[in-house]
């Protein structure tokens, strides 16, 4: 499993893929924007996001009971169309936004959310895409995608296993087997009770695809843990101040936690290394204080070893505490005295 994103390899032995979702946290503010992508940067992720959509091509101008917001959300007592009017990011921003992270070597794409957007993207040569958790239900536009030819993430956060399936084959369909599938909790935010990170691997081997977590818990434990389960991509929301404000702010990390979060990814795959039993030198200079056989006694020569006479402990100068039960019962060769290794020169280990 493997795919390629801006001639960044993602695989089983890669780094672990680290983006920060900018989506609404610029206020609207294209300078806030540039500030954001330069902190993202400077904290170490290796992408930044987009979302590309207006009100209009996610939503309908209706404020009925269909499009009011009551679940019990950050965002209850608004409408679809009032909320997107406010969080979107303003199309003529995003190709001067791409070329600027790239200029300082960040990976820019984003997320479609209808056909004109992915012609949009296109044109600026995204290198992947996005499908948002609440889009994996529309296949044509997941097909539409894919198409592209392009690395496909997909969130799972809304979906049954039979819908995460569909997916997948919608972009198999077209000949695309570049799948991501991100494991996600679509609450803002997300109770980290409710993570089920375990579903991880099992994505893994249920699709065999490259697997990840698009995380809205608060904190950085969710996706530092996600790591260590074997996720190779990371998706979490930036905002340069929650004092900007903003839909997504409550959920976001501030640069000082963004950084801490990809210090921590990086020192979880340090100690994840690979599958060895090879000891350095170090764990072999520790081993001197390991355990071994020692005289606790003086012992005469053809005296007989006991385990009044005889007891394994530290240091390691000894033989193997495995021989004890073997040189019970037998003659001391020479006299040892107390505190002295028992070795083959004291006891024959042979029969």
């Amino acid at each position: 499993m493997k795919i390629e994103i801006a001639e960044k390899i993602v695989d089983d032995k890669s780094n672990t893929f680290i983006i920060a979702e900018l989506s609404a946290n610029h206020n609207q503010d294209f300078d806030i924007a540039l500030r954001s992508i330069d902190a993202i940067k400077e904290c170490g992720a290796d992408a930044v996001k987009l979302q590309t959509y207006t009100a209009d091509t996610i939503t309908l101008d209706c404020d009925n009971d269909y499009f009011q917001i009551k679940q019990d959300t950050i965002w209850d007592g608004t409408t679809l169309y009032k909320l997107y009017k406010q969080a979107y990011t303003p199309w003529e921003w995003q190709p001067k936004l791409k070329e600027y992270a790239e200029k300082i070597g960040l990976i820019c794409f984003s997320s479609p959310f209808d056909k004109t957007a992915v012609d949009f993207l296109e044109q600026m040569n995204v290198p992947a895409y996005k499908i948002a958790s609440f889009e994996i239900v529309d296949l044509p536009l997941i097909e539409y995608v894919a198409s592209k030819g392009k690395p496909v993430l997909i969130s799972t956060g809304i979906a049954t296993e039979e819908e995460i399936s569909d997916a997948v084959e919608a972009c198999k369909k077209v000949g695309n087997g570049q799948i991501v599938l991100l494991k996600c909790t679509s609450e803002y935010p997300a109770h980290i009770e409710e993570a089920n990170l375990v579903t991880i691997p099992y994505l893994k081997e249920k699709y065999n695809v490259i697997t990840g977590l698009s995380d809205h818990t608060m904190g950085t434990t969710v996706p530092i843990t996600a790591v260590a389960l074997g996720a190779k991509i990371i998706e979490k929301h930036f905002i340069l101040d929650k004092a900007i404000g903003g839909p997504d702010s409550s959920f976001s990390l501030e640069p000082t936690e963004f950084k801490q979060m990809v210090t921590a990814i990086r020192d979880v795959e340090k100690s994840l290394g690979t599958v060895s039993f090879d000891l350095t030198e170090k764990i072999k200079k520790s081993r001197h204080f390991s355990r071994s056989l020692f005289a606790v006694k003086d012992i005469k020569a053809g005296e007989v070893l006991t385990e009044e006479n005889v007891r394994s402990i530290r240091p390691a100068d000894g033989l193997s505490p495995k021989y004890l039960p073997k040189i019970l019962g037998k003659k001391s060769l020479c006299n040892v005295k107390r505190g002295n290794p028992i070795t083959v020169e004291i006891v024959s280990l042979n029969d």
